[in-house]
């Protein structure tokens, strides 16, 4: 396994897509696809192939590409294209060019509606791939059974019906077509359906459910529940009938399909080439910024660059902006609906996730490039003066006002610096008081740290909402290091970061890497805080009537408790027992002691 390989292993996505193995020579040898990316390759190279052909295609694989989809039904279909497409060498090759079925509303006077495997250019419309056969022969039945669209291929002209060269036939007695061959049906009624039933290939099966329901209900209000039954698994066929793929669309005619995006010194660029709606091509790559060029420079540079690459002759671009350059012959367009707003999404989920891996390992080589770009996504979210290279974070900690606690946990360089973690008692305040304990500690921290002359945080992240960020600010106003320490709170119902003076908190993406790294700011706090309250609540648990007997050690104590197991065994306990364990002259002090304080609850009051 090449080194280039353990990469792009660590940094495979966990989602749904299909992925490529390449030889020495850059030649795809095999395509697959997957629920999970990062698990079903991983499993190539983290175990012993048995098949004896897999260990050779392992052996010869040396770079891995990938593309990710929304969906495992899109992994399905793509990876029909692709291999299709490249015939790669240690792929099953398929024996003909059928694969999932398409329905066809045919180019034809009353247009027949069916399942069909072949595409023929003749101005049909053709919906699909589909990767459910059940569910398409499920439609097209209801297709026929509600809009009783004909099945026959007799040639409907106003002509041959005028002449009468048609009869009716069972379909029509069984009143599953209203028999437009004889005139029975008009052709503008007819297509009136047929525009209905597009619309539910398009999407749209509001209309085809109500109807159905409407029956189903009707069936049941006759005591007709088999039907009833029936009709009700084919709704559960039809809303589960197809999400929208978005590698294979509608459109069949060529198109190129471009996504962008751009890093600080880089720009990113997908190219997706589809044919007869299909995706038989991808390929993602960099630029790197030499001056301050125009992101529609860029994609400009990146289309005559594939162009000249692949020689595709698509007569319309699909980009997220037009890009600065003309092309003869070619029209640039920015969808906003429908197949083609699908299509630029997934080239755009695409380079995104390239610029992701891109970056992922370039921190794997320089671990000081994500902390960089870490603590300065966290400068720009915050907008702070400066960068926080020195975080710290406070946490009270009481149980009912018992033990009052308080920990202050630093990061530096966006890592735990655990020799620089604090403990707090409270020693000022009476009762379970959150705000005057969080006002306290801030003071005595940083009071302490002028007077020593430490170094100072970037900022302060309090554990709490407004009232712990107030109090917290005031001791920082009383000792001069407001306004020069950023400072802010973090409420835990809704994760949101609150401001001093600001009664608007700021709402961070969940899975932006600022909350992130102040949820763990947080949490380690509240980890410190927490055990150190648990083991001082724990110490004062277990203070005895044995600490204050003058004379009697830790040792000592640690003997009696060991063999009699409680105070009160001890105090009952006869002194020949007592020095048995310690001896005449400890076991003197212990037995003059209890018998001079009496009970045990007598001692305790």
């Amino acid at each position: 396994m090449t080194q280039e390989i353990r990469d792009t292993l660590k940094i495979l996505p966990q989602g749904p897509g299909c992925y490529q193995f390449l030889d020495e020579k850059g030649k795809i040898i095999y395509v697959g696809k997957a629920k999970n990316l990062k698990k079903r390759v991983s499993s190539y190279f983290n175990k012993t192939q048995e098949n004896p052909k897999t260990r050779v295609l392992v052996r010869n694989i040396r770079q891995i590409k990938y593309i990710v989809v929304n969906t495992e039904e899109d992994t399905f279909l793509l990876e029909n294209n692709l291999i299709k497409e490249l015939k790669p060498r240690y792929n099953v090759m398929l024996k003909d060019d059928k694969s999932y079925p398409f329905i066809v509303i045919k180019n034809e006077n009353f247009p027949r509606v069916f399942k069909t495997r072949n595409i023929i250019k003749d101005g049909s419309k053709y919906f699909g791939p589909y990767t459910s056969v059940a569910a398409v022969d499920a439609l097209i039945d209801i297709f026929r059974k509600i809009y009783r669209v004909r099945t026959c291929g007799l040639n409907l002209t106003p002509e041959n019906i005028a002449a009468g060269k048609f009869k009716v036939c069972l379909e029509y007695h069984i009143k599953r077509c209203d028999a437009p061959c004889v005139g029975f049906q008009s052709l503008e009624n007819y297509n009136k359906n047929i525009a209905e039933i597009t619309e539910i290939l398009k999407g749209n099966i509001s209309l085809i459910e109500k109807q159905i329901i409407v029956e189903m209900r009707h069936c049941s209000n006759n005591l007709r529940f088999e039907e009833a039954q029936r009709l009700k698994e084919k709704l559960v066929l039809i809303r589960n009938f197809r999400e929208k793929s978005e590698v294979v669309s509608n459109i069949h005619y060529n198109l190129d399909v471009y996504g962008f995006a751009e890093g600080e010194n880089s720009a990113y660029i997908n190219y997706l080439h589809v044919v007869n709606g299909g995706i038989i091509q991808a390929y993602t790559f960099e630029y790197k910024k030499r001056l301050d060029e125009t992101p529609e420079e860029l994609l400009g540079l990146g289309i005559v660059e594939m162009l000249q690459r692949f020689g595709s002759e698509s007569k319309e671009i699909i980009v997220p902006f037009i890009p600065d350059l003309i092309l003869s012959g070619v029209e640039f367009t920015i969808p906003q609906r429908g197949d083609k707003r699908k299509l630029l999404e997934l080239s755009d989920k695409n380079v995104k996730q390239y610029k992701i891996d891109k970056l992922k390992k370039a921190e794997m080589l320089n671990p000081e490039q994500r902390t960089t770009r870490i603590l300065k996504t966290v400068k720009n979210d915050l907008r702070l003066k400066e960068t926080p290279w020195h975080i710290e974070c406070f946490d009270n900690s009481n149980i009912q006002g018992t033990n009052p606690v308080a920990a202050c946990v630093v990061f530096k360089k966006a890592k735990p610096s655990k020799k620089d973690y604090r403990h707090f008692n409270i020693k000022t305040v009476v009762g379970p008081d959150d705000y005057a304990s969080m006002a306290e500690i801030i003071h005595r921290r940083y009071s302490r740290a002028l007077n020593e002359g430490t170094s100072l945080p970037q900022l302060i992240v309090i554990d709490g909402g407004k009232g712990q960020l107030h109090a917290a600010a005031d001791s920082l106003q009383k000792i001069g290091l407001y306004g020069k320490i950023a400072i802010v709170g973090i409420a835990k119902r809704l994760e949101e970061i609150y401001f001093p003076g600001d009664p608007v908190p700021l709402y961070i993406d969940k899975n932006s890497e600022t909350l992130k790294l102040i949820q763990q700011l947080r949490d380690e706090a509240h980890r410190f805080g927490i055990t150190h309250h648990r083991n001082r609540r724990s110490k004062s648990q277990v203070t005895s009537e044995l600490d204050q007997i003058k004379g009697i050690g830790k040792e000592t104590k640690k003997k009696l408790l060991s063999h009699f197991k409680s105070i009160k065994r001890i105090k009952e306990a006869n002194e020949e027992d007592i020095i048995s364990v310690i001896g005449k002259s400890k076991g003197q002090l212990i037995t003059d002691y209890f018998n001079n304080r009496g009970t045990l609850s007598e001692i305790g009051n």
